[in-house]
């Protein structure tokens, strides 16, 4: 698993793009000497993510390598990015790497770093540590949840939030090995799915 000294050692023109959570974030980096240009948005991803390519005037056939966050975070957002990448990488084969924000967040802040998983449980993240799901009983004291993300049921007490600034982030950790090659990308599930069977009936009059 790369760092992401190494990744800019290595893959440049790279392009990075979060949208985990409401802001989408999007960085283009040249070199591993020149610091990355950024631009932000917090229009719906489909739209924010163009724009700021357009702000940037990146374009995505010149680029070595992309950078992509899967996760945990905005399901649609995540997933819109990870089509683009997948897109572009169709039309001229080039790596993808991928990163989880919790994680992110966790190693730079040495914090332990938490947001929603739905059905009244919690992704967790702490430094040096996989990412975790537990019930909201078992999230330890004292926790943080990245700004940003939402959440559908209460947050468990003394819950506090940190702006999610991907640029200050990764800057705070450089050489953490946070990244991982992502041959198909697609958004971060730290369980499968599962549905209830439904048996059809027909209606029959009382």
């Amino acid at each position: 698993m790369p760092s992401f000294r190494a990744l800019l050692t290595s893959s440049t023109p790279l392009l990075l793009l979060d949208s985990a959570s409401a802001r989408v974030q999007v960085g283009v980096f040249q070199s591993a000497e020149e610091p990355g240009r950024w631009a932000a948005s917090d229009a719906e991803s489909g739209v924010a993510l163009f724009r700021c390519l357009d702000e940037l005037a990146v374009d995505p056939a010149a680029m070595r390598a992309f950078v992509f966050c899967e996760g945990p975070g905005s399901v649609l957002g995540v997933r819109t990015a990870a089509m683009a990448v997948r897109a572009w990488c169709a039309l001229a084969p080039r790596p993808c790497y991928a990163f989880r924000s919790l994680q992110l967040v966790a190693e730079a802040t040495g914090r332990t770093v938490v947001s929603d998983a739905r059905r009244e449980h919690w992704h967790v993240a702490t430094p040096g540590h996989p990412l975790l799901r537990l019930a909201r009983e078992h999230i330890p004291p004292a926790a943080t949840t990245p700004s940003g993300f939402r959440a559908w049921a209460p947050p468990p007490a003394g819950l506090t939030e940190i702006i999610y600034d991907v640029r200050e982030l990764l800057a705070r950790v450089p050489d953490h090995d946070l990244f991982h090659e992502a041959e198909s990308p697609d958004a971060f599930l730290q369980t499968e799915p599962s549905y209830v069977t439904w048996t059809p009936q027909i209606h029959r009059a009382p």
